[in-house]
């Protein structure tokens, strides 16, 4: 069948998506995401031009749909608890729902190439800078807020790691209120 030009561009993706995941960036051949899409390969590379190509939009595409899920359930929050409980939730939501997206995202190869590697650190730092922005600690200077928040993405990644290897044990809200009453503990307990 047929599809309109940007149907099968987000298609070629959607499958990119979970074949990179499955098998990682160099194990992946152009002929697997095209036999998976059920496409030829002329078809692919009509919209990327290279395995490398694609594999950049996804980190991107990937990125972005990652900040703004966090940005947007940040910006619902009526105060700083309910800021980290509602950011939380909203990136174990994302990993629960897009566990081949963030696969190719924190891992798949990604940070053994200098170019993906940077564009995975670019995703992380947008992130720590929002998070950052959020960050209100009597007695601490300012600077302190960039380090806080990178610690609370690692944690955040870590944790996600952890739960995807672990059948998903506890469940998301579960697991988005323990990291969250730990972080909010910890910045408590921040002073100078």
């Amino acid at each position: 069948m047929r599809l309109p030009a940007a149907e099968r561009r987000e298609q070629l993706i959607s499958t990119a998506t979970s074949v990179f995941a499955e098998q990682g960036f160099h194990a992946t051949s152009m002929n697997d995401v095209a036999e998976a899409a059920g496409v030829t390969k002329p078809v692919l590379y009509q919209h990327f031009s290279s395995k490398r190509d694609l594999f950049v939009e996804l980190l991107t595409e990937i990125g972005n749909q990652l900040r703004d899920r966090i940005a947007k359930a940040t910006a619902d929050a009526v105060g700083p608890r309910q800021q980290i409980e509602q950011g939380f939730r909203a990136y174990f939501d994302y990993v629960g729902a897009n566990t081949d997206a963030y696969r190719v995202l924190f891992g798949s190869g990604a940070r053994r190439d200098p170019e993906f590697a940077s564009l995975t650190r670019v995703v992380e730092e947008s992130i720590a800078e929002a998070i950052a922005e959020l960050i209100v600690v009597d007695g601490r200077p300012a600077e302190d807020r960039e380090l806080i928040a990178h610690t609370i993405v690692g944690m955040t990644e870590a944790a996600s790691r952890y739960w995807l290897t672990h059948d998903r044990t506890p469940d998301i809200d579960q697991l988005a209120d323990s990291v969250a009453r730990l972080a909010w503990s910890g910045m408590r307990g921040i002073t100078g």
